[in-house]
């Protein structure tokens, strides 16, 4: 229930999502009705008509994080995907509802769910969106378009050909979808299948991102290997999902120069899917410099990264991405804010929800978190929010 007084929070220290540090002088909000209707001084504040007023002193506040990368539908602790849809209906939506509650008390106030069978995420959507479910702002993708026993053909969006994309790409449609999914890959969980081969050639990755954007719709593109994220790339996908850069050597050895200025000249985000399980990473020197330097390329190159943890596979819990950005921040080679920001204003405007969410801004949406600490100088501190508040309600009490 979205409150309708008109609430305040001064005495903080406020990063507002885009910046590259605090500004001293902003150090108070207010919300009404979901939104946030001022964010300034705590002495501009008192000539407003407020209806409560709540001393904050000593916390910061940052927007809500984002997660472009989950899957509800997901078991983190079920290794073998044919063994993930043996739960009746009810049991799956159980509990996706439960994980959907943890994402949000973990500051986790949007989300884009890249992947289902049953279409039971956008039921909890629907659900969080009216109020009557805890949970991120969710925007979701329906069944991926994937090839015949393909990465995920599980999920029932097998497609041989234009015709039979266009079926499933419809089919996503009738059900209310926000964005179109397409595996232009293999991928690790699927029997049978491999990362490094492209599963569907630029036309039909074109015919998919024409079809979507008549539609008004994005695409999303999970792409391991490095031919199908050229071919991603050249059909205009709006956000490339893990770009491995997997090649015929191994993983991560397949970078391509010619490609990286293809996704730049595109403008197509990449969403790189690391997750805190990424530590083990950290041990192995060799690994972590042939990582460190494909985003130092593609970075330099003007690419720009989104948070995502790919949330659902093995081992990946759906709130693991407060404590996954201090690895994406050492392995990507960002600075602590240029992290904050892959999670929150970068983000909002990469996934559709610039101007809605993202930033802690006049007219957005009032979803923020508090913490005792600075996550701009620390982001270990993200691990332990104080307070988390979702168009102004809260939701993990202090």
């Amino acid at each position: 229930m979205i409150s309708l007084n008109k609430v305040a929070l001064k005495n903080l220290r406020i990063w507002n999502g885009v910046d590259d540090s605090i500004d001293s002088g902003v150090d108070a909000v207010m919300f009404e009705n979901g939104d946030l209707t001022f964010v300034g001084s705590s002495e501009d504040l008192s000539r407003e008509s407020v209806s409560v007023v709540r001393d904050m002193e000593g916390l910061t506040m940052i927007p809500g994080l984002i997660d472009a990368h989950v899957h509800l539908c997901l078991d983190p602790h079920v290794k073998n995907p044919l063994d993930q849809d043996k739960l009746s209906e009810e049991e799956q939506f159980k509990a996706m509802v439960s994980r959907a509650g943890a994402m949000l008390a973990a500051g986790i106030t949007s989300a884009r769910d890249l992947g289902g069978g049953r279409w039971l995420e956008l039921i909890i959507r629907d659900r969080i969106a009216s109020g009557e479910l805890a949970g991120p702002r969710l925007l979701c993708a329906g069944q991926p378009i994937t090839s015949p026993r393909g990465h995920c053909h599980f999920w029932g969006g097998e497609a041989a050909d234009g015709t039979d994309v266009i079926k499933v790409l419809t089919r996503q449609i009738e059900h209310g979808v926000d964005l179109i999914k397409v595996m232009a890959t293999g991928g690790n969980i699927t029997p049978g299948s491999k990362p490094v081969d492209a599963q569907f050639d630029q036309e039909i990755l074109s015919l998919i991102v024409d079809t979507a954007h008549k539609h008004g719709l994005s695409v999303a593109a999970h792409c391991h290997g490095t031919a199908g994220i050229r071919n991603a790339a050249a059909a205009g996908i709006t956000t490339i999902e893990h770009c491995s850069w997997v090649g015929r050597e191994g993983w991560a050895k397949g970078f391509d120069p010619e490609v990286l200025a293809l996704i730049t000249r595109q403008g197509i985000w990449v969403s790189p899917t690391i997750n805190s399980g990424w530590k083990r990473f950290m041990g192995n020197s060799d690994y972590v410099d042939l990582l460190g330097g494909n985003y130092a390329r593609m970075r330099e190159a003007g690419v720009k990264l989104i948070a995502s943890t790919d949330a659902g596979i093995p081992n990946v819990l759906h709130h693991d991405l407060p404590t996954a950005l201090p690895v994406f921040a050492n392995i990507a080679g960002l600075r602590a804010v240029e992290a904050l920001r892959s999670a929150t204003s970068d983000c909002a405007e990469a996934i559709g929800l610039g101007g809605i969410s993202g930033q802690i801004r006049e007219g957005y949406s009032a979803d923020f978190i508090l913490f005792d600490g600075d996550p701009t100088l620390n982001l270990d501190v993200l691990a332990a929010p104080v307070q988390v508040y979702k168009q102004g309600e809260p939701v993990l009490a202090a």
